[in-house]
């Protein structure tokens, strides 16, 4: 339930169309639904603005499909991450209706459209084309809360002249995510260029030395451009929905 949804019961009571012990029942089972090997919090959209999101890694179709269901009973957008194309396919044999975006590994079901609420646009910066599947999850993510979401993919630092010729769409941007793997010097170099938030994103990309991400992240996390901010490794999902945030604030 969200706050428009409460605000919608209560005007109900107060109209007489629905009765007390109906109302007293449905906030009875607000906080969440107990599916047994699940409890699915559907107070989260009253909480924090926005509904549960379902982590798909390491879950049946089965459990998937019995959860997407719970939230959408309970009238709420659902999106799954990191769901692999067997998952998918499995779980859209049982629900037709969720759209699989399919580089970005996501599910997504939209029981009601979101309204554009960002102030601006989010910009999604990859160092590299192996990058995507990360910047991917953080587009699809920014765009399922109702931004407006612009791509500048495959501009990494060995490369410096094709970043330089797209400035404008960095600093036209309300906040930017910048998707790097390697040793990760991207985000410190975008920063240096905008006075927006930048989320830098680590990617698991690169050779033995990059230890699986973990040489990008130190990077970022000691970037000298202070309007740099950094989420785990590979974790587009947390980028997108921390610069959804912002671009409302």
């Amino acid at each position: 339930m969200n706050p428009q949804q409460l605000q919608a019961l209560l005007r109900r009571y107060r109209a007489g169309e629905i009765a007390e012990d109906a109302v007293l029942e449905e906030l009875a089972r607000l906080p969440f639904r107990d599916l047994g090997d699940a409890r699915i919090d559907t107070h989260r959209a009253l909480r924090q603005g926005e509904a549960e999101v379902v982590l798909g890694q390491g879950k049946t179709p089965d459990e998937i499909v019995r959860i997407v269901r719970t939230l959408v009973a309970a009238n709420q957008n659902a999106l799954v991450t990191r769901v692999d194309a067997s998952q998918a396919a499995a779980v859209r044999a049982v629900v037709p209706a969720l759209e699989y975006h399919e580089r970005a590994r996501i599910l997504s079901w939209v029981c009601a459209p979101p309204s554009a609420q960002g102030r601006g646009t989010v910009a999604i910066v990859t160092a590299g084309t192996s990058d995507g599947p990360v910047a991917e999850e953080a587009a699809v993510t920014a765009e399922f809360y109702g931004n407006k979401v612009e791509r500048l993919y495959d501009v990494g630092v060995a490369g410096l002249h094709r970043l330089l010729r797209s400035v404008d769409v960095l600093r036209d941007a309300q906040v930017l995510i910048v998707v790097a793997g390697m040793e990760g010097a991207l985000p410190s170099v975008v920063g240096g260029l905008v006075q927006r938030p930048v989320i830098a994103v680590p990617t698991s990309v690169g050779y033995g030395a990059s230890f699986g991400g973990v040489a990008a992240l130190l990077g970022m996390l000691n970037s000298c451009s202070s309007n740099v901010t950094v989420v785990n490794i590979d974790n587009g999902f947390g980028a997108g929905f921390v610069a959804s945030l912002i671009n409302r604030a």
